[in-house]
């Protein structure tokens, strides 16, 4: 049945972060496990508060630059997180330590990731024979560097959120994508994620959507009604199955 689904499909859109780098695992759980190991004394709830104004503050300001290559971004992102924690006294710990353990946490991430990316690389490579694709991301400004630096450069165009002014899950950015490869959007096919950032917002311009499904913000996916999903996997290599 899904193989009929994707038939006559000519062209692929990627989400990067979270379907590339950590198999549909959401990235606050992949750096919640990060403050765990290095034993920071911090409660979930409180880590989240952390991590969503992390987030914020990258997304506003042009803090992340296009050199900066992934446990870059990661030590950065890291050290915005701590430094709240340390503001609002949920962690009361002395500078050189709360900057020890956030490059602690940003590379027990990074490893992580390589070995993630590994496995994407290879399925990248064996659909990049086959189809043109493109990557639509919500990244800082610094996708091309991160791409280069894990040898993931699959891509014949790349739309980034901090470049085009557009950030999911507005339609348009996706729109964005499919313009870039030249072909109608029923005949792409958009492989992301985030039910609400990646397939709903794709669904809604007339791509067909693969949603890979895994462990989302606060179970959010769990309640998703997939009605946007023409096929929904659990893990990035069930690609090679249908594509």
């Amino acid at each position: 049945m899904y193989n009929e689904i994707m038939m006559d499909v000519d062209g692929l859109i990627f989400d990067y972060g979270g379907t590339l780098d950590t198999n549909s695992v959401h990235w606050s759980e992949v750096l919640w496990k990060g403050y765990q190991n290095a034993g920071v004394p911090v409660t979930k709830d409180v880590f989240r508060d952390a991590y969503v104004h992390g987030e914020r503050t990258l997304a506003k300001n042009h803090i992340i630059k296009p050199h900066h290559n992934f446990l870059d971004l990661l030590k950065i992102k890291v050290e915005i997180e701590t430094g709240y924690l340390r503001d609002c006294s949920a962690w009361l710990v002395d500078e050189p330590k709360r900057l020890a353990v956030s490059d602690s946490i940003a590379e027990f991430c990074y490893n992580h990731v390589l070995r993630v990316v590994e496995r994407s690389r290879e399925i990248l490579r064996c659909l990049s024979e086959k189809y043109p694709m493109v990557l639509v991301s919500n990244f800082y400004g610094n996708i091309n560097t991160i791409l280069d630096d894990f040898k993931l450069k699959f891509f014949d165009s790349v739309i980034e959120a901090a470049v085009v002014g557009i950030r999911k899950p507005d339609p348009r950015i996706f729109q964005l994508g499919v313009d870039a490869l030249k072909m109608p959007a029923e005949r792409t096919v958009v492989i992301g994620d985030s039910y609400s950032k990646d397939i709903v917002p794709a669904h809604s311009i007339g791509c067909r959507t693969i949603w890979i499904k895994g462990i989302g913000w606060d179970g959010e996916e769990d309640k998703a009604d997939a009605s946007s999903a023409d096929v929904i996997i659990n893990d990035l290599k069930n690609l090679m199955d249908l594509l």
